[in-house]
């Protein structure tokens, strides 16, 4: 029985992460569509950031509902919605032709985002705690669906349009909240509540957490380290094609380079975390975080010390690599 709760679990946690990689990669669209976007409506580059951390505002605020919601009806139905809800504002997207619209939008698209709320409290209910690190950590991994936006969609928009990307993006995540649908189940919680007759519980005991002050503390970590990665994902895109020049390919490949280590030090992470405890792990996290930020928000500088055999030139800065264009 042990042997098969574990496929079981195995499997939720499989089909989970390729969802939530799915909603990732929705998520994050306006890193690379946003380009086009910008330069079809004439935005200004306050426009055109407001426009692609649209999609994260209503992703980082809907969360909270969807964790509620999750625990109340099933995180595997809440999935289904928000894949499908996602997937829909998605493909309406080329109908927005005024910035307006764009931006209504994009409060619809964000949406994808709150699948990590949905996803955790899911996954979660399927392992013991002292697998839940590593279980979660794997789930984390979704977010390389930043990385298959920042090298594919590149690729469709330059052959088709921006458009396509948009209704390309929103046909996969319906294939993936249908498959997502057949290959799962209600998660234990649910399944023995509904059996059980038992009522769901009350809002006041799923808010009664907010009363601990580590909730909050916790929540202050997870919007520096978090929304540091998400922040870079959605415009390293830009800053490269405007400070280095680079064609939207390339952009796309480096912004990638950036990507994929996020997603895989998260199953690291939490690998770790059930090693050797969860604030080590994060400390370590803060420490490189702060010194990799700092180098990539140094500028350019030269420097001339004056020798006794003459002027010694030393420079600092980051290179990029040629553009294909």
């Amino acid at each position: 029985m042990q042997q098969v709760a574990s496929k079981r679990s195995n499997q939720i946690l499989c089909m989970s992460t390729l969802a939530f990689a799915a909603c990732f990669a929705v998520w994050t669209i306006f890193s690379i569509i946003g380009i086009s976007i910008k330069a079809q409506l004439g935005l200004n580059e306050t426009a055109f950031g407001l426009l692609i951390a649209t999609p994260i505002l209503t992703g980082s605020l809907i969360r909270m509902p969807l964790g509620i919601w999750s625990d109340r009806y099933g995180g595997r139905f809440v999935f289904v919605m928000v894949m499908l809800t996602s997937a829909l504002a998605t493909f309406l997207l080329p109908l927005a032709h005024t910035y307006t619209l764009m931006l209504l939008a994009a409060l619809g698209v964000g949406a994808a985002g709150g699948s990590f709320s949905v996803g955790v409290a899911y996954v979660s209910r399927w392992y013991p705690k002292e697998k839940q690190g590593t279980a979660l950590g794997i789930f984390g991994v979704g977010n390389v669906g930043a990385t298959v936006s920042a090298l594919l969609a590149p690729l469709v928009m330059v052959a088709y349009s921006w458009p396509a990307v948009a209704r390309v993006w929103a046909a996969a995540l319906v294939a993936m909240a249908v498959i997502f649908l057949l290959a799962t189940t209600s998660d234990p919680v649910q399944s023995a509540r509904r059996a059980g007759g038992l009522p769901a519980v009350t809002l006041r005991q799923q808010l009664a957490p907010l009363a601990n002050v580590q909730v909050w503390r916790f929540s202050l970590y997870y919007f520096f380290v978090f929304g540091g990665f998400v922040a870079l994902a959605l415009w390293l895109p830009r800053f490269y094609i405007g400070a280095y020049h680079l064609d939207v390919e390339t952009a796309g490949l480096l912004s990638a380079v950036f990507s994929i280590p996020g997603s895989v030090f998260r199953a690291f992470g939490g690998v770790l975390s059930d090693q050797i405890g969860a604030r080590r792990v994060l400390y370590w996290c803060f420490g490189a975080s702060l010194a990799v930020t700092f180098i990539l928000s140094y500028p350019a500088t030269d420097f001339i010390m004056h020798g006794i055999h003459g002027d010694m030139r030393f420079s600092f800065g980051l290179a990029s690599c040629p553009s294909r264009r």
